[in-house]
Parts: C-alpha cells; sequence; structure tokens
C-alpha cells in the first residue's frame, strides 16, 4: 500500500548522487543491531512449543514436520542433469585475463552507464512515496516526465516500520549540516515513536542522517507510552516543517502530545499536552511563523502560538480529526477534515467554538486525503476510503466540480505538485500511485479556467502511474479501516469500500 507521498522541490537535487561508503562505525552498528534481535528471537523461540511452530498457517506450506525426509535415493541424484548443463549464453574462457568480469574491461563501461540512469535533471518533478508490500516498507524516490508521461524509482530506501507521514525539507542536517546551500531530504514518520531524516542526495545510504527521539528501548518501556517531554513514546502520526523557522519540525504523536525540534541540535525544545487522545494532524501556519494547528482523536482543533502555549483557541467537531489545513490564499480560516466524511472550513477571527463558515458533506466514509491547489483559490481536492477523489469548488457556494476513481484502492494521500500545480499525486491502499493532469480534464478547465480556457480542445491525457501489483488484489490488512485500528489500537476488522467510478454530483451543507 501507499501511505503518504510528497513532491520535492524542482531543481533542488543534485543532479549526480553520491553513493553512500560504509564506515567502520556503520559496520560495527549493524553487527550489534543483528545481534539483538538474533536474541530477541531466541527468546521468542523458547516461548513457542514445537507443536505451535508446526501448526503455523505462515509455515506450513515448508512441511517441516518432513524436513529431514530423503526426497530422492543417491542413484538418482547420479543419474540426474549436471547443474550446469544445457544452460544458453553460458560463455567459457580459458584464460582469466580473458574473461571480462576478472579483467574489468567492461566495469568502465558499466559505470558510465549507471551514472547516466542515476542523473537527475533540474526539470524533472521528483515524488516521494511511502510504500509498503509484503511487510516491508520503503521510501520509493520517483520521477516523473510529462513529455512522455512515465513515472519511474530512481531510487529507493528501507524503513523500519510503517510508515504514516513523508515530508520533504532542504534544511542540511547530519553528514552535511554544516554544507553551504540548501539540502534535499524527507522526514519520515512511522509506527515507531521516531522520526527519521534522510538524505535523498545519497545513495545506498544504511542508516538516516538523523534521527529525532529516542533510540533506547529501556527508556520506551519506561515511559509505556505515556508523554515524555523529551522525546515521543508512540507512533508519530503527521509533521510540518517550518518553512518560515527552517530548523524548526513540529510532530504529532498518538502519545497525546506535540513536540517541537530543533533540526540543527536533533533536540526536542517544546513539548505540548493540550490534547487528550491521539493527535492525528499538526501544520505550521503559512506565514505566522510561531503559530500552530493541530486536530485529534478527541474530536477537538486548536490554534495557538507555540511560545504562549496557554492561549489556545478550541474548536469541536463531530468525529475523529483525519486532518487540517491552513487556506494558503486566506491565512485566517483553515479546514479540517474528519473520519465521518465531512470537511468543515473556519475562521480564526470568529473565535473559538465559532460556527464553521461551510461544511462539505465531502464522502460516505473518512476524508483520508485533503489538498488544496497552491495557486489557484477555491480548488479543493479530497480523497476517502470510499476510493473517489473529488475536487471541490469553494469560491462561494461550496460545489463538487467532478469525482474519479483513480483505482489505488483506499485514498491515503492526494498532493498537488507545488512546481506543476496542475499535477495530482495519488495513492492508496493497492499499493499504486497515479498522476493526474487536471489541466486536460474538461470539467475542471470550464469552471477554474473559464470559457475562455474551455473553448481551447486539448486531448485529455490518462492518469500515469506504476503499477506494483499484477493482480491488484488489494489486501485486507491494508485498507484505511485497518489502518486506523492498528493506530487506535482497537483490532477492528477492515471493510470492504466501494468501488467504481461516480461522477455524480454533490451539494455541500452551509451551516
Amino acid at each position: 500500500m501507499i501511505s503518504a507521498l510528497a513532491w520535492v522541490r524542482k531543481g533542488v537535487a543534485a543532479e549526480r548522487p553520491s553513493r553512500h561508503e560504509m564506515t567502520e562505525e556503520e559496520y560495527a552498528r549493524l553487527q550489534t543491531e543483528a545481534a539483538s534481535e538474533i536474541n530477541e528471537a531466541k527468546r521468542e523461540l523458547k516461548q513457542t512449543t514445537d507443536t505451535e511452530l508446526l501448526n503455523d498457517p505462515a509455515l506450513k506450506d515448508f512441511d517441516l514436520e518432513h524436513y529431514d525426509s530423503e526426497n530422492s535415493s543417491d542413484e538418482e541424484a547420479q543419474d540426474g542433469p549436471h547443474i550446469f548443463s544445457n544452460i544458453k549464453g553460458l560463455s567459457f574462457y580459458d584464460e582469466d585475463e580473458h574473461d571480462p568480469l576478472i579483467n574489468g574491461e567492461d566495469d568502465a563501461e558499466l559505470e558510465a552507464e549507471e551514472a547516466e540512469e542515476e542523473r537527475v535533471f533540474a526539470t524533472d518533478n521528483l515524488l516521494l512515496v511511502a510504500k509498503t508490500e509484503d511487510d516491508i516498507s520503503s521510501i520509493d524516490m520517483c520521477v516523473f516526465e510529462p513529455e512522455s508521461d512515465s513515472l519511474f524509482v530512481h531510487h529507493d530506501f528501507m524503513l523500519p516500520a510503517f510508515p504514516l507521514q513523508v515530508t520533504w525539507l532542504d534544511y542540511r542536517v547530519g553528514r552535511k549540516a554544516k554544507m553551504e546551500g540548501s539540502g534535499n531530504y524527507v522526514a519520515v514518520a512511522t509506527f515507531e515513536p521516531r522520526i527519521e531524516i534522510w538524505d535523498l542526495d545519497t545513495l545506498d545510504a544504511a542508516y538516516p542522517d538523523l534521527v529525532l527521539g529516542t533510540t533506547d528501548k529501556k527508556a520506551l518501556r519506561k515511559a509505556k507510552g505515556k508523554p515524555h517531554k523529551e522525546f515521543h513514546t508512540d507512533a508519530v502520526m503527521d509533521m510540518s516543517w517550518n518553512t518560515n523557522v527552517r530548523n524548526l519540525l513540529a510532530s504529532s504523536s498518538a502519545d497525546t502530545t506535540v513536540k517541537l525540534w530543533d533540526l540543527s541540535s536533533a533536540v526536542c525544545v517544546q513539548s505540548y499536552e493540550h490534547h487528550k487522545n491521539k493527535v492525528q494532524a499538526v501544520q505550521w501556519h503559512p506565514s505566522d511563523s510561531s503559530v500552530l494547528l493541530t486536530g485529534g482523536y478527541d474530536k477537538r482543533v486548536s490554534v495557538f502560538d507555540s511560545r504562549a502555549p496557554n492561549a489556545i483557541s478550541w474548536w469541536t467537531v463531530d468525529a475523529d480529526v483525519e486532518s487540517v489545513m491552513w487556506d494558503v490564499h486566506s491565512p485566517s480560516h483553515f479546514y479540517v477534515a474528519t473520519d465521518s466524511g465531512l470537511v468543515r472550513y473556519f475562521d480564526v477571527r470568529m473565535g473559538e467554538n465559532s460556527a464553521p463558515v461551510f461544511t462539505l458533506v465531502a464522502h460516505d466514509e473518512a476524508v483520508s486525503a485533503m489538498d488544496q491547489h497552491p495557486t489557484m483559490p477555491g480548488m479543493l481536492v479530497t480523497g476517502s476510503s470510499d476510493e473517489t477523489v473529488k475536487v471541490w469548488d469553494v469560491r462561494t457556494k461550496p460545489s463538487m466540480v467532478m469525482s474519479r476513481n483513480p483505482d489505488v484502492g483506499s485514498i491515503f494521500s492526494a498532493k498537488f505538485c507545488p512546481d506543476e500545480p496542475m499535477l495530482l499525486a495519488m495513492g492508496g491502499s493497492n499499493g499504486e500511485s497515479r498522476i493526474w493532469d487536471m489541466a486536460t480534464t474538461m470539467q475542471i478547465r470550464r469552471v477554474f479556467g473559464g470559457e475562455a480556457v474551455a473553448s481551447v480542445v486539448v486531448e485529455e491525457k490518462p492518469m500515469v502511474g506504476i503499477q506494483n501489483d499484477e493482480d491488484k488484489e488489494e489486501d485486507p490488512e491494508n485498507t484505511h479501516e485497518a489502518v486506523i485500528a492498528e493506530m487506535r489500537g482497537t483490532g477492528t476488522q477492515p471493510t470492504d469500500g466501494d468501488s467504481g467510478d461516480s461522477d455524480e454530483s454533490m451539494d455541500s451543507d452551509s451551516d
């Protein structure tokens, strides 16, 4: 499944990424971690009986009960075909110096080809995709080429746990902290109680450049998931990088806290405990560098100045908050999406617990993705576990422009491209991503471009994506309900979402 997406600003990536060389300290760290995992596995194995092990459904196909049985006689093995016989394309060399794999004649050519394939151009649109497949999680850095309508993975790196959110930032940390100019990094929040920051200009990195939070398992066990002033003790559910004060990163967690991190020192400089349940969303104000917007599973939304955290304005909503978002075109307003399928739009100037300016009955199920067009006021996009993405015009009387099923399953993320804002990236439970060129869609051209734009005939482009699974069968453990249930610790069984295209119009309810 694809749980989160983020675009990389065009032109910031290194043209030729460097390849990481493992240090002695990293080798020693790998050995220590491997030994710890082996000891943990041995301890768990001692607590498991032979009968339980043999009856494990995951091991049934291996028939461990007859593992030592002979499969064939010695005579049959001797009469069988030779292991190297009849292999097409196998080459033999009389002398080692004639073998190009030994003498290295092909090395220079291969290295040149690899270097050209790894090259990143200033015109490339780069998309970060947080993916989990067969319990293995990773971040893919993908390149989208609109001229050829192709989306491909440039490189990736493995993650220790299921990713919940990714945030791009250009503030240099770790090994390159003292270098001049901006960097190219991604902050990753997972079910682990810490944040990893990876250098996107480095290939084959074994470890992140910076970790925010503690790796001390004893300290985490002692905390038992209760709030701690210096680090998170439960899953990190959201992050927001402060583009005005670039060394600050805000995070929200299932441990009910919101924390501010100083990226220059990797230290938590402030911890807030104003929510009474898991904090699902956090976002810095687009222009006021000290103001934060948060929302949680206590069905409340807060706005406060991080320098004066006791002066908090509260708004109560009908259900658990899925996401919050300041309106970049009208910074005194903000959006709140909930798991009841509603999107509310509030005006901070009206005071706490004021009624929303309007309410969208956006989806029949949870609004699990939401974004706004960065340059076109009033264009809002929502995505849901009902497998649809909807485009809204909220400039005057809010109304739905169109609805589509991008064929990615339950929608977990939808993001506009900052450099080519008519490109919308979407990802979902089927493990697939899609890029929609909305500039070629007639309904959107007519509503937001006017008659002059709509009168110009263009051919609508199909959505572009990378298919990760040929059979496209959705894993029931990867549905929106299952992921939310795991975050809540309820173990709720997933339900099937609706499928199929939906082009029906839906009016919004105004309060």
